[in-house]
């Protein structure tokens, strides 16, 4: 039947309504007498009162149609389409006074309170069957077979952290999407403890077990996309004990974007975890190197290069290069940006250039054919155990194409070149690590000249130095390629075991955008050659973040303690050239900034002409596939560095295997 009625055209619906309101008209009119004058057949339709009878509904449904009551879907009929109904019964029903006092012909009695007694009739019949269909079509009170369901087979018994407005609308959704059953609400305000809310009870957070035992609710809905981080974090680490799957709706600004809506369900974000809220960018230092610039991105396509562009398009730039090798990541990242800016109608010209950082001789012509004002300097290898192996192509990616951007600046003009460095730099144990300190050394060597006389310029001509050169260094991102989270998540979802390589092991994190908006504005604040650090809060023990994300799935870990929990975490052994902890400073000569979450680093670093000797024998050695010179050069150069084991490059192997 229900299938029946949503499948019928609007037309057909409409006259269905307008039939059955005109009935419950008479059926109010009929009651309404009955009530005042004590007898069941005190009206008299076919008699004197007939004219009342034709009166009342051509006086109602053209106030019905014109107020709108017909437009209404009858699956969504909520409080707005009740006030509706209540506004256009009460105008039908002052008007119909007013018929009957104006009437003169011959008729019965009409008493006045008659009128009164049509009014909350009509009201009680007209909202009262509309809510009535409204559960028809989406509950499931008149199928024997969703009562079973209902029941609970089937259908996850969720509870809902928040009773407020978001609270409500998850729960309005829910009911229509019928996927989960809502069993409670979970609030914080005392005023509300134990109260019903549409038709749910209200638990405090310190009944939550108590909750559980009563509803059966075996997964929590966090509806609360407006508070604080730092109060997620409380509430999630109050539910980690129980035997709940935590899920929440998402954030606040991604539903005032409009990008998502309330009923978009989501795992719980790993952000909420380390409770830090983001500290609003500055505006000034946000634009002071972008607004009516020229902006180019190296590694536009990749996690933090693709963040970068997104901030940068919505800061008033003239126009924005995006530069990739990878066509793929180019082709997203350039439809995504590219519909932004239909959407928003933004003044800023998006260029997409397919290209690699280790052509010097290409970089020099987009710099200057663009005329560019900013580089972010993006592109780099940073998965540490695939460069480790790797070690020539992570030296020509990370530390050539670090200088060949650079050189290219210089040339160009680039009055800014901001570096995206790494934790991984600081006393590094693997070639990804040292081959980032070398990238930076290289910028604090060209900043230190003001005509310096460019690596491989057989010419002999000292160029004007005008670009001022800064790198950004920070830990972790959330959410980036090679991050743990999306493995972790996947492992629990299969069952296990979740895999860490050591039970000590720690990280710096911080979310995508919140590091995307301090390299920015650290990368305003530069003079020449600074190190700027972002602060990244508190490092995270990886084993106790594994096992947070089991709890909050709702599963138990198993260990010694519990050998009959529901997933393991097993320990892998560090990778090739991985350390147990990250640093983000060489030593202890550090200042603070204009900005709270930025430092500045003073680190001593090669003059340019004997850095250039340096990289001269590297790239030499290179060729050579000498890479134990290679790595004698890089520990000789790079402060702290103290590979592990012995650097072995895949290629060279395989050569050398065939050779023997």
């Amino acid at each position: 039947m229900r299938e029946f009625l949503v499948a019928l055209p609007r037309r057909q619906k409409r006259l269905m309504q307008l039939t059955v309101d005109t009935l419950l008209v008479w059926l109010a009119l009929w009651l309404s007498f009955a009530v005042r004058l004590g007898d069941f057949f005190a009206a008299k339709p076919f008699d004197g009162h007939g004219w009342l009878f034709v009166t009342a509904p051509l006086i109602a449904l053209p106030i019905f149609i014109r107020m709108g009551m017909y437009r209404a879907v009858m699956r969504y009929v909520g409080g707005d389409a009740l006030l509706t109904i209540a506004k256009a019964v009460t105008l039908s029903a002052l008007v119909l006074a007013l018929a009957v006092y104006w009437y003169r012909g011959p008729t019965e009695i009409v008493p006045r309170s008659m009128v009164f007694n049509y009014w909350w009739l009509s009201l009680l019949l007209l909202g009262g069957l509309r809510l009535a269909m409204r559960q028809f079509f989406i509950g499931n009170w008149l199928d024997p077979l969703n009562w079973q369901r209902d029941t609970g087979a089937g259908v996850a018994r969720v509870a809902i952290y928040g009773a407020g407005t978001a609270g409500n609308q998850l729960l309005a959704a829910l009911r229509l999407s019928k996927t989960m059953r809502p069993v409670a609400f979970v609030d914080d305000d005392d005023g509300v403890a134990n109260r019903v809310i549409a038709g749910l009870r209200v638990y405090t957070p310190k009944h939550i077990q108590q909750m559980i035992d009563e509803t059966g609710a075996d997964e929590i809905l966090l509806a609360m996309p407006s508070i604080s981080r730092a109060r997620r974090r409380d509430i999630l680490e109050a539910l980690e004990p129980y035997a709940l799957h935590v899920r929440s709706v998402p954030g606040f600004t991604e539903l005032a974007s409009g990008r998502v809506k309330v009923e978009d369900i989501q795992e719980v974000d790993i952000a909420d975890l380390l409770g830090r809220d983001a500290v609003p960018p500055r505006q000034d230092l946000f634009e002071r190197c972008i607004k009516d610039q020229v902006i180019l991105v190296t590694g536009a396509g990749g996690s933090i290069g693709s963040e970068l562009c997104r901030q940068i398009l919505a800061s008033g730039a003239r126009t924005l290069l995006l530069f990739e090798h990878s066509e793929f990541n180019l082709y997203s990242v350039h439809g995504e940006l590219q519909q932004r800016i239909e959407r928003e109608s933004l003044p800023i010209k998006l260029v997409p250039i397919l290209g690699t950082i280790r052509n010097a001789e290409r970089l020099l012509g987009i710099l200057q054919t663009w005329r560019v004002n900013t580089v972010y300097h993006s592109a780099a290898y940073k998965h540490v155990p695939m460069v480790e192996h790797n070690v020539s192509e992570g030296v020509l990616n990370n530390l050539v194409g670090t200088l060949n951007t650079a050189q290219a600046s210089i040339k160009a003009g680039v009055a800014n070149f901001v570096l995206i460095s790494t934790d991984k730099a600081v006393r590094p144990t693997n070639v990804m690590g040292s081959t980032k300190r070398l990238a930076e050394m290289v910028l604090q060597a060209l900043s230190s000249e003001s005509a310096p006389l460019l690596f491989g310029d057989g010419s002999g001509v000292l160029q004007v130095n005008k670009t001022r050169f800064t790198m950004v260094r920070f830990g972790n991102v959330l959410g980036s390629s090679g991050s743990v989270i999306p493995l972790f998540r996947e492992q629990i979802r299969h069952g296990g075991p979740v895999t860490v390589t050591h039970p000590n092991i720690t990280r710096y994190f911080m979310t995508i955008p919140e590091a995307a908006q301090l390299v920015i504005q650290a990368g305003s604040m530069g003079l020449g050659g600074d190190v700027f650090v972002l602060d990244m809060g508190e490092p995270v023990k990886i084993s106790d973040l594994a096992e947070k994300m089991i709890r909050l799935s709702g599963l138990s870990m198993c260990d010694e303690l519990n050998p009959h929990g529901d997933i393991t975490i097993e320990f892998t052994g560090l990778r090739p050239g991985e350390k147990l902890y990250e640093e983000l400073l060489i030593g202890d000569n550090v200042s603070p900034t204009e900005h709270p979450m930025i430092m500045r680093a003073s680190e001593e670093h090669l003059p340019w002409e004997s850095l250039k000797t340096v990289l001269d024998e590297i790239l030499g050695a290179l060729q050579h596939d000498d890479y134990d010179r290679v790595r004698q050069l890089l520990r000789e150069t790079v402060s702290g560095y103290a590979p592990e084991g012995e650097i072995v490059d895949w290629i060279h192997v395989q050569r050398r295997t065939k050779d023997q």
